[in-house]
């Protein structure tokens, strides 16, 4: 069957997100289906899958904040920063006043510099960062840019339990956010879980198990309905002319922006860019 749309999928833990697009691919006989942001393999939580003519609009979708819940577990550190790597460091495990534990959090909210684990898909001098990490070779890897927005301490089961949720910009590494915690803290630990509950507007709520997705009962939703910039909608002969390639003119109060159009039923047909007087169009559905 032919589908156009976003599928919100709850992703198990023991699965890559390929391994995900795969099993859609399969259950909905379609080759254009791509995810909107990597999970690691031991984490859970929303994956959103864009399906056929959405998986043009993908880049969109991952420019979305996200939320996780985690857990950091003291008592030792791995070279991968969660549990399934190997252990390279452990020690004594200290008992955190929860005055101490919060005073160490606000440090980490806001935009700060995080420098991403050597295990991930990051390129660095056009390889990825985990092709160095397997080969045993040295490489320096530049630090990002990313926003906490918010970080919550749930609960501390003392001493070598702590759960969290976070809040925070495309592009942050929770694995290299406990690095960071953990060496505030002094003490080592790693990411013994992972769940992210939130993508912009799809949370775990409404996501879908893949038994749920086998057995059919998974609704897949419109991508125009989460692509957050303004809508304009056209008269017949402006869509016609952003359908054939060509500028119309701004008469739509929009001022230099992306934008989404919509024809003259209402019908979502790509995204446009408002340029001054102009607007070209930019990815069509």
């Amino acid at each position: 069957m032919s589908v156009d749309g976003v599928l919100n999928v709850l992703k198990p833990p023991g699965m890559t997100s390929h391994d995900v697009v795969d099993f859609i691919r399969k259950i909905y006989g379609m080759k254009k289906v791509g995810h909107t942001g990597t999970l690691d393999p031991d984490a859970a939580g929303v994956l959103p899958v864009c399906m056929g003519r959405a998986t043009k609009f993908t880049s969109y979708l991952m420019e979305h904040d996200k939320r996780y819940r985690f857990e950091i577990t003291f008592g030792f550190s791995t070279d991968t920063l969660d549990k399934s790597g190997k252990i390279v460091e452990s020690g004594p495990v200290p008992l955190f006043t929860l005055e101490k534990l919060h005073e160490v959090l606000s440090q980490f909210k806001g935009e700060i510099q995080q420098i991403p684990p050597i295990y991930s898909a990051k390129k660095v001098k056009g390889k990825k960062l985990y092709e160095y990490a397997r080969k045993g070779e040295e490489v320096e890897i530049p630090p990002i840019k990313v926003t906490v927005y918010e970080l919550e301490l749930i609960k501390y089961d003392a001493p070598y339990h702590l759960l969290l949720d976070v809040k925070c910009s495309k592009g942050t590494y929770v694995r290299a956010l406990v690095r960071d915690i953990c060496k505030k803290l002094e003490v080592p630990g790693h990411m013994s879980f992972l769940i992210r509950t939130e993508v912009g507007d799809f949370d775990i709520e409404s996501s879908y198990t893949l038994e749920e997705i086998k057995e059919g009962k998974a609704e897949v939703q419109p991508v125009d309905k989460f692509i957050k910039f303004p809508s304009v909608e056209l008269d017949e002969v402006s869509s016609n002319k952003i359908l054939n390639g060509q500028f119309i003119r701004n008469t739509y109060n929009v001022e230099n922006s992306l934008v989404k159009l919509y024809d003259n039923h209402g019908i979502f047909i790509g995204i446009g860019v408002a340029e001054g007087e102009k607007i070209r169009p930019k990815r069509l559905f």
